[in-house]
């Protein structure tokens, strides 16, 4: 292995030992301590090479000073996708189960130049017009309708039951989705991104995804997707349909999993024992040292370079450690000493989240509900035996068991709630009735009982 001579043994389970092996990012073993592989990647440099998928090979850079580098630097690293060389070449199998996350799409994600500043500009334009109170009306609305399921019982799922559900419910209502789309959205982003038939569910949600844009169309509402519809850019339906499928999927997982983080960094850490007035520092703590995106930012170098200790070529699959980056040893007096939100959680340079402030506000409001409707909740199960999702992109618990004094649900929901948008007119009536049933359609009853 071309490691560093001082490289100390890799972590338990990690099989990085022949020559040239890769660090693999993937597994149960990773999932359970990746700060272990992440001391051990800091050996090779600002660099390393790692494994993703079984045959999938990329260049994962942990130091915190190469990192803005590569995200500040659009001339030298592209995002287009489709410069993926081994993707390219045949090296990686179209059905890898990374590729869904990796692979081009017409969004403002995978472009660049003038292309990325158009679509960009659409969706930062429209995202800043939403109302802070109106999202916080929203978010408590969402909260006290999930918490009105499981309050009474005196225990709960923290993740699938409240984290998982709530942010998908309040990009719902941002994005103005009627009940049967609303619905087959849910659907799909959840099946997208837990791995059950996932190319069914990203059929589903975009196919919803469609029929949203087309209702828009002919009748434009006070919400995210008429916003962007009407913006000076003037983007096409298709190019509707993929910047909206990209804001509600890449705006819902990272919320889950930092509710979700937030959530057990608060239940786990005495420090935080008087929870209601150190929220906003567990949010950032969180970010800091657990952000809920761990490496991504999938970067391509436009020709064969020398970066952060490494050779690359044209093409080659490079991403960010925002986990890494962010825990560094040299940022330790750093962060002490300077801002606490200089954190890469939300990535930074032209690609940086859109969506940073509504997602903290909803993270926020989300946290602040629960702990004042359940004071006392505590973990109903040792920390020890609370499991991670695999995989190398997101951090999240796969579940967060909780108890707490059982209290009466809240039965109505606050005022001014958002009137139902009525379906498309070609929307048949058998698979309406159908969908009646669905966790999307069910809140909305719930909102205009």
């Amino acid at each position: 292995m071309d490691a560093h001579p001082t490289a100390p043994v890799p972590p338990p389970g990690c099989p990085a030992h022949g020559s040239g092996a890769r660090v693999p990012l993937h597994g149960p073993d990773f999932a359970a301590d990746p700060q272990a592989y992440y001391a051990y990647l800091r050996h090779y440099g600002p660099a390393a090479p790692v494994e993703l998928a079984p045959g999938v090979e990329a260049t994962l850079v942990t130091d915190y000073a190469a990192a803005l580098q590569l995200l500040q630097d659009s001339g030298s690293f592209r995002k287009d996708s489709r410069r993926w060389r081994a993707f390219n070449e045949g090296k990686v199998a179209p059905d890898s189960p990374v590729v869904p996350l990796l692979a081009y799409r017409k969004n403002c994600m995978f472009a660049d130049g003038a292309e990325h500043l158009r679509l960009r500009q659409a969706v930062t334009d429209s995202m800043a017009r939403v109302d802070t109170r109106r999202l916080s009306r929203s978010t408590e609305q969402v909260s006290d309708y999930l918490m009105a399921q499981f309050s009474a019982r005196g225990s709960a799922d923290l993740l699938g039951d409240y984290a998982k559900q709530l942010p998908l419910f309040v990009f719902n209502e941002l994005f103005g989705c009627p009940a049967g789309i609303g619905d087959r959205v849910l659907f799909g982003i959840s099946g997208m991104f837990d791995g059950v038939n996932a190319e069914k569910a990203a059929e589903v949600l975009f196919e919803a995804v469609g029929e949203l844009v087309a209702l828009k169309r002919d009748r434009p509402g006070d919400d995210v997707t008429s916003w962007l519809m009407q913006h000076e850019t003037r983007l096409t339906d298709d190019e509707m349909v993929h910047q909206l499928a990209l804001l509600l999927a890449a705006g819902t997982e990272p919320l889950r999993n930092l509710i979700g983080n937030t959530l057990h960094r608060l239940l786990t850490h005495d420090a935080y024992a008087h929870k209601g007035g150190l929220l906003d520092e567990a949010v950032d703590d969180t970010l800091w040292e657990n952000p809920p995106i761990a490496n991504l930012a999938p970067h391509y170098p436009a020709t064969d370079m020398e970066f952060a200790g490494r050779h690359l070529q044209a093409g080659d699959l490079v991403l960010v450690s925002f986990a890494a980056a962010n825990t560094g040893p040299a940022l330790s007096a750093a962060r002490e000493a300077g801002s606490n939100r200089a954190h890469l959680a939300w990535s930074a340079g032209p690609h940086a989240c859109p969506s940073k402030e509504p997602a903290r506000q909803i993270t926020v409001t989300a946290l602040e509900n629960l702990l004042t409707r359940l004071p006392d909740v505590e973990l109903a199960v040792p920390e020890d035996s609370l499991s991670w999702r695999p995989g190398p992109f997101n951090r999240g618990l796969a579940t967060l068991p909780a108890r707490f004094t059982p209290v009466e649900p809240v039965l109505r929901p606050a005022p001014e709630a958002r009137p139902r948008t009525t379906e498309p007119a070609g929307h048949d009536a058998e698979e309406r009735r159908a969908e009646r049933g669905g966790r999307w359609s069910q809140f909305l009853n719930w909102l205009t009982r």
